[in-house]
């Protein structure tokens, strides 16, 4: 039976790691499903060595928080106050926002290549934005971002053009649930088809008044709303 159930959980793990987009994200897998294997194996040998073993798990979730992203980034965080003033500041400007939560391990294994694409294509007519939903839960309900522990919206990118919301991954069918998306660069390029909106937002929006567009790639200080800084996220 035992078997049975490990060979089980591989297989689950080795589903789980074909979405995975990172090495962390690899490793992070294997450990999370070999947590529940041995949870599983101590109840069964005895449930008192098994509710143990998950109080264990539960105290080091509560006091070890995952590592945050602090490499160099081109990103503005919103607060629950100053996400809708703005995108609504300048209907020129076209945003990518990240709704994310810092428990999840998405959101943390993709915060370095929003970074990375947020140094290579931000310009004075495409902006990068991210918002602490797990922080800011009335921003969730808002913007139709579940939180659930449970949930497959987390991270959830949305394009807004003109204030308004045109495009998002990952997309919500009609049961309003998340549809399967993997959140590599080369994805969020093609989606949101990134060259393009580059160069348009280049050429529609004017230049900044302390000089010339930057290149892609060209890397720049990260604004935080009401001078918050990622320790404090």
């Amino acid at each position: 039976r035992e078997v049975e159930i490990l060979m089980f959980l591989s297989a689950i793990v080795m589903m789980k790691n074909r979405r995975s987009i990172t090495v962390e994200q690899h490793i992070g897998n294997i450990f999370m499903f070999s947590k529940v294997a041995n949870a599983i194996l101590f109840f069964r040998l005895d449930i008192r060595m098994g509710l143990l073993y998950l109080t264990l798990c539960i105290v080091f979730l509560m006091t070890c928080k995952p590592p945050l992203y602090m490499g160099p980034e081109y990103i503005k965080y919103f607060s629950d106050k100053t996400i809708d003033e703005e995108l609504d500041r300048d209907k020129r400007v076209t945003w990518i926002v990240e709704f994310f939560a810092n428990w999840s391990s998405e959101c943390q294994s993709f915060a370095p290549i929003f970074a990375d694409l947020s140094l290579k294509y931000n310009c004075s007519g495409l902006h990068f934005g991210k918002v602490d939903v797990g922080r800011y839960t009335d921003v969730s309900t808002r913007y139709k971002v579940s939180t659930s522990p449970l949930t497959k919206q987390l991270p959830t990118l949305i394009l807004f053009q003109g204030g308004t919301e045109t495009m998002r991954r990952p997309q919500i069918d009609k049961k309003g649930r998340a549809v399967s998306w993997t959140f590599s660069e080369e994805n969020v390029i093609r989606e949101f088809n990134l060259n393009e909106l580059y160069q348009r937002a280049k050429k529609q929006s004017k230049p900044r008044e302390e000089g010339p567009e930057e290149a892609p790639g060209a890397p720049a200080a990260a604004g935080r709303p009401d001078g918050e800084t990622k320790k404090d996220k």
